[in-house]
């Protein structure tokens, strides 16, 4: 096993057992830090130019938001869920148009919009 191998079978572990012992409201977080990554190394891909790299980042980053999207419950949500809909449809829209526009601006605004999300969830502690 290379050394590459050896670093990529580690973090697997190592993201497996956190999933496996984290509350809900950690997972959230998870998957928050998770897009604005991806968002960040999609960002990385473009500067160099390695836009399949890019492409697969942005993709993986768009699921996460659909993750995010399909963890919404829109019975104790109310409005906020459905704003919070709303906006993560604005925001796949949004990295897809980066990706076919090779546009870190468009990256930019969705890892700005992202992280507002997230300090907000951050600030209300794992209360739910």
């Amino acid at each position: 096993m290379n050394s590459y191998s050896a670093v990529n079978s580690y973090a697997s572990v190592k993201v497996h057992s956190g999933v496996e012992s984290a509350s809900p409201h950690r997972l959230i977080q998870m998957l928050f830090e998770g897009a604005l990554e991806r968002i960040a190394q999609a960002k990385g891909a473009i500067s160099q130019k390695q836009f399949a790299r890019k492409g697969e980042l942005i993709s993986k980053a768009a699921a996460i938001v659909g993750g995010l999207q399909g963890s919404l419950n829109d019975n104790e949500g109310g409005a906020l869920a459905a704003n919070l809909d709303s906006l993560y449809d604005y925001i796949i829209r949004r990295l897809t148009q980066a990706n076919y526009e090779n546009s870190i601006e468009q990256l930019d605004e969705c890892s700005r919009l992202l992280s507002e999300i997230k300090s907000a969830w951050d600030a209300i502690g794992s209360t739910i």
